[in-house]
């Protein structure tokens, strides 16, 4: 119940300082990260030419890097912008997209690690395991990896996570049917969400803009993480509940979704949230 309240707390927040989010996105699912950021309240820009980077995100309160459709100017602006963010203590948080598809894609990822300071990553379980150096599963862009409460693996998969959080001093969030988010330290799963937001392309990407948006109200990496993670999930659980069982379908889960998180509340969250720690 504690975590609820922070999460209602910092949403709050982010209404009231509507914080600028500099997102340097992939072009499939930008125009989800932007409305999703409003919708929360916060407010995007995604700006991504290597001449304007380092000036957008001195004015930002974070910046968020997808790599989703990678190619190599917006690799140099990443970069860049991450560097730049780095200096002025920026918040910066890291959505590998597919990572393990592609030599091009995981040494893309690998880079941005060693070359940014970052805040918070945000991935599948296939995409946390090979950035952590473990061979995962992807098929394109998504993981064939999942995590189940009754399995016997989570406790290995929570283990993992924390060690790889701690490693590299960030908080790490791994999304799938069970949510796991921890700094090195504390540790949360989430049962929230449904099973039909993995049909909607972007739910995940949208998820790190919704991170990224907690990220510029917070200096707590872990708090960031499990409220973009928990909203979403939340989200996607009303958005389906409210859907037309004969006409609705997948777009109107998306819409539902950007619904459910302009409409969200203290109320509904202390009610509805399952979180879980250790």
């Amino acid at each position: 119940m504690e975590a609820c309240k922070r999460i209602a707390q910092l949403l709050e927040k982010v209404r009231n300082e509507k914080p600028l989010v500099h997102q340097i996105t992939n072009y499939v699912t930008v125009n989800d990260c932007a409305n999703i950021t409003l919708a929360l309240g916060a407010s995007p820009v995604m700006a991504d030419d290597i001449l304007e980077v380092s000036d957008m995100v001195s004015i930002a309160k974070a910046l968020v890097i997808n790599i989703g459709t990678l190619n190599s100017n917006t690799i140099a602006s990443m970069i860049l912008a991450g560097k730049t963010a780095n200096k002025l203590n920026i918040p910066v948080v890291l959505d590998p997209v597919g990572v393990g598809a592609t030599k091009y894609r995981t040494d893309t990822a690998k880079r941005i690690l060693d070359e940014v300071k970052i805040s918070v990553i945000r991935g599948n379980l296939s995409e946390i395991k090979i950035l952590n150096g473990i061979e995962g599963k992807t098929k394109g862009v998504d993981s064939t990896e999942e995590i189940f409460l009754e399995s016997n693996n989570i406790e290995d998969i929570k283990l993992m996570a924390k060690s790889f959080a701690k490693n590299i001093k960030a908080a790490i969030a791994i999304t799938g049917a069970v949510d796991i988010i921890t700094d090195g330290e504390t540790l949360y799963t989430v049962e929230n969400g449904h099973s039909t937001m993995a049909k909607v392309t972007g739910t995940g990407c949208m998820c790190t803009a919704l991170i990224g948006s907690f990220m510029a109200a917070t200096n707590n990496s872990l708090l960031a993480s499990l409220s973009g993670v928990t909203v979403m999930g939340l989200a996607g659980e009303i958005a389906f509940e409210n859907l037309d069982k004969v006409n609705g379908g997948t777009g109107s889960l998306k819409v539902g979704i950007l619904d459910a998180i302009c409409n969200l509340n203290e109320e509904i969250i202390l009610r509805r949230v399952k979180i879980n720690e250790g």
